[in-house]
């Protein structure tokens, strides 16, 4: 006799949840200022609905086990709840889950509209993990160099025609004074940064043991900074 009691109240306690969404939707409409739109209101009665006949389900189920069934129905409502709350603030969790990665993969950006934050990695340097004409490519962050260099490897990845360029371009190194050839980049992407036409330089083979990312991508920036261990990007809108 206390299951069906108990169960009824539950069933009752739906049906008037039901109810009282309905008469106070039908007031708020009668005063001119419903919250609700008749889409939203009955999207609202279907899912209310749909709990009404899973809980129902459930207690059919569970009807010698009724302790049970309100356990499995407080943890479904529970996981729903969660499920709701993921989706309601997924782009604010997905900006959460960025800048972990950041912090924990040095190169890696964390993207905010068409800012970008990179995390300076163990050896000093801002490891900048970049996509050049479409293949993902390990640069470094050097404000000394003039322009974007790349490594003869590097080069080729992006699928540049490393064969017919002229290494006509004397730059400095750290093995010294080398030439490089001149060229233009289709298309560089740090995180949400996108830059098309970008000169850049390749090395000889064996001139250079990191590609950079100098002054010809930074100067396309609407600005750019240091601070502390994070290299902030901003690109214009």
């Amino acid at each position: 006799m206390r299951e069906i009691s108990l169960r009824r109240l539950l069933l009752l306690s739906l049906v008037g949840l039901m109810l009282a969404m309905l008469v106070f939707a039908a007031r708020e409409e009668g005063a001119g200022a419903s919250l609700l739109s008749a889409d939203d209101l009955g999207s609202l009665i279907y899912k209310v609905a749909l709990v009404v006949l899973v809980g129902a389900g459930v207690l059919a189920l569970f009807r010698d086990r009724f302790t049970q069934a309100l356990e499995a129905t407080l943890l479904w409502v529970v996981i729903g709840l969660l499920l709701a709350l993921g989706y309601t603030y997924r782009f604010e969790l997905r900006d959460v889950g960025e800048r972990v990665l950041a912090e924990i993969m040095p190169g890696r950006a964390a993207t905010r509209g068409r800012a970008v934050e990179i995390a300076r990695s163990g050896s000093g340097e801002f490891q900048v993990s970049a996509q050049i004409n479409g293949a993902r490519l390990p640069m470094v962050l050097d404000t000394g160099a003039s322009a974007v260099a790349l490594t003869s490897q590097a080069a080729k990845a992006a699928g540049l025609p490393i064969e017919l360029v002229k290494y006509t371009v004397s730059i400095d190194t750290a093995n010294g004074q080398t030439h490089a050839a001149a060229v233009t980049l289709d298309r560089i992407t740090v995180g949400g940064i996108v830059e098309r036409s970008v000169p850049a330089l390749i090395a000889q083979p064996g001139q250079l043991r990191k590609s950079l990312l100098g002054m010809s991508f930074l100067n396309r920036l609407q600005g750019w900074e240091v601070r502390g261990d994070k290299l902030l990007l901003r690109g214009y809108p």
